[in-house]
């Protein structure tokens, strides 16, 4: 069974997502919160699996809420917000979330995505995330980061990031580069051990920070 703690500031929306999820034969709703705070006790006391995450809330956003939770370890967080273009997600992407989906996402997404989330993977929105880093990476796209640390990538792993950054599946990487895609997730593997990434959220990150990708290109 896959653990998981709702939080949202608003009732109806956390009896919504709680009716969704609760359809699911491999999905508990273990918990509920209104505010940040509730969520980082409610993480520490049940140990969920992934923790459903809205951004704006009184008391503790859903920003601090998620640094916490991922810093300590007790959960991987599914931000869920009202707006494709918030400074708030972006702040969340880089605080450890393991990827964001809009409020109106269909339920069969948000399962789907929750699953991918529980299981180790990230969920990265080719069109949304595009859109966010495009507007909040660097004035006018310039890195905000060291790029010295990509030297430890090979040629193809380089290209390989530049296309996860695009959004792209292991899929279409594949199909993109040549090759089969059981060799391109094995470059995915290298590149987020190389370069000490938890998931493909920060590997996107990273590119657009470093200024590898760069926002309106591709």
């Amino acid at each position: 069974m896959i653990k998981v703690v709702v939080v949202d500031d608003q009732e109806l929306m956390r009896v919504g997502f709680r009716m969704v999820l609760g359809a699911q034969a491999d999905i508990d709703v273990v918990g509920e919160a209104g505010d940040g705070a509730q969520a980082i006790r409610l993480a520490d006391e049940l140990r969920p699996d992934v923790v459903l995450m809205d951004v704006r809330m009184p008391v503790l956003d859903g920003v601090e809420a998620t640094k916490q939770i991922v810093a300590a370890g007790t959960a991987r967080v599914l931000v869920m917000t009202t707006f494709d273009l918030d400074e708030y997600v972006y702040a969340a992407l880089q605080g450890g979330a393991s990827g964001f989906l809009l409020k109106d996402t269909p339920p069969d997404h948000l399962v789907s995505a929750l699953r991918s989330v529980a299981s180790g993977d990230a969920v990265v929105s080719p069109s949304v995330t595009k859109r966010l880093l495009d507007r909040f990476v660097g004035a006018g796209g310039s890195p905000v980061r060291d790029a010295s640390e990509l030297e430890a990538l090979t040629d193809r792993e380089r290209e390989v990031l530049v296309l996860i950054a695009k959004g792209m599946s292991n899929l279409e990487i594949a199909e993109t580069l040549f090759l089969s895609e059981a060799t391109v997730k094995t470059h995915v593997g290298r590149i987020l051990a190389k370069l000490d990434l938890r998931d493909r959220v920060q590997a996107v990150v990273l590119a657009y920070e470093t200024g590898l990708a760069r926002p309106g290109l591709g």
